[in-house]
């Protein structure tokens, strides 16, 4: 009987053993400390999207930069949503702080309306550095629907990562892109289109 009953004990701290942990879904989010740039809000609606982010980053799991040739997957650490639409969320929430108004919404959630804007975010580099810092590339566009005139713009923010953990990573992200909503944001309302 001992023996059956050290081959249990010895099986269950193996099945104990082989278990992984749990993955943590981060999301990115608007900036709560941004103030308007202008006095008066803004009257026209704001349609952020689309967005595109680079292949590499195009993916669950959090993307991050070990050297300069080597970058690694996190399977524990990843995205509660596509890329993508997280800096949809993001920027939108910050532009409708930045701009004072309600009318700002992701693509996703808009309704297409003809005297709208349109932002569209082409993301050229999403780089995260655990501990050290993240740096975004973004060449953005604002222009109402049929539209030939627009607003064109390149934010390059970089971004210091105030922890070693993934909630400090994702929060700078999210101060990142509070910095290329600022630069949309000024443009807008310094080109009278609002």
């Amino acid at each position: 009987m001992r023996p059956v009953l050290v081959s249990f004990v010895l099986s269950i701290a193996m099945l104990a053993g082989c278990s992984s942990p749990s993955a943590s879904f981060y999301r990115l989010s608007a900036d709560p400390t941004l103030a308007a740039t202008s006095t008066r809000a803004s009257t026209r609606p704001v349609i952020v999207g689309p967005v595109t982010v680079p292949d590499l980053v195009d993916r669950p799991q959090i993307v991050t930069r070990d050297t300069n040739n080597e970058v690694s997957l996190n399977e524990y650490a990843r995205w509660g949503e596509p890329l993508r639409s997280s800096i949809a969320d993001a920027v939108a929430g910050d532009l409708a702080l930045l701009l004072a108004s309600d009318k700002v919404a992701p693509a996703s959630r808009a309704i297409a309306e003809t005297n709208a804007w349109r932002v569209r975010l082409d993301i050229q580099q999403f780089e995260s550095v655990p501990g050290d810092a993240v740096a975004i590339d973004a060449r953005w566009t604002v222009r109402r629907f049929g539209d030939d005139h627009a607003l064109t713009g390149r934010s390059l923010v970089r971004e210091p990562v105030n922890g070693g953990d993934w909630d400090a990573l994702v929060a700078a992200h999210s101060r990142a892109l509070a910095s290329v909503s600022r630069d949309i944001a000024a443009a807008i309302v310094g080109s009278g289109l609002n």
